[in-house]
């Protein structure tokens, strides 16, 4: 299998555990089948690709004054722009799509540090890593 094409079902695997876990945790958040979850995941992973960016750039002052807080509210958005365009997924409050940002957030962070590979060349087995030198040799 392709690399790039498993990292990206395990990345929506990920999400999809963590909008399963939002649901299932009673903080206003309810999907009422898998079809609709298929398409929520879907739907949150281009949003996040497209929009979540471009809304970063437009709103980076606010995140700098709020220390990256305006992060928390900008996934919020765009759980509940989900919510509105997918029959099914039902969002009740913007605090609601907060929890749920929050929750995902962290089902992200906690489950991306088991499934990312090692990072940067490895050395061969057996051998020690080259030591760097940060002096230059004329």
């Amino acid at each position: 299998m392709n690399s790039k094409l498993s990292q990206l079902l395990v990345r929506w695997l990920v999400l999809a555990l963590g909008v399963t876990l939002a649901t299932k945790l009673g903080i206003g958040i309810r999907c009422d089948d898998g079809v609709t979850l298929v398409a929520v995941v879907a739907l949150l992973s281009l949003f996040n690709a497209v929009l979540k960016p471009l809304l970063v750039l437009f709103t980076l002052p606010f995140i700098i004054v709020t220390l990256g807080l305006g992060i928390v509210v900008i996934n919020a958005l765009l759980f509940l722009l989900v919510a509105r365009l997918v029959e099914g997924f039902h969002v009740a409050s913007f605090w609601s799509a907060v929890g749920g940002a929050l929750v995902i957030s962290v089902t992200n962070l906690l489950l991306s540090g088991f499934t990312r590979g090692p990072r940067g060349p490895q050395p061969p087995a057996g051998k020690s890593p080259a030591k760097r030198d940060d002096v230059i040799d004329i």
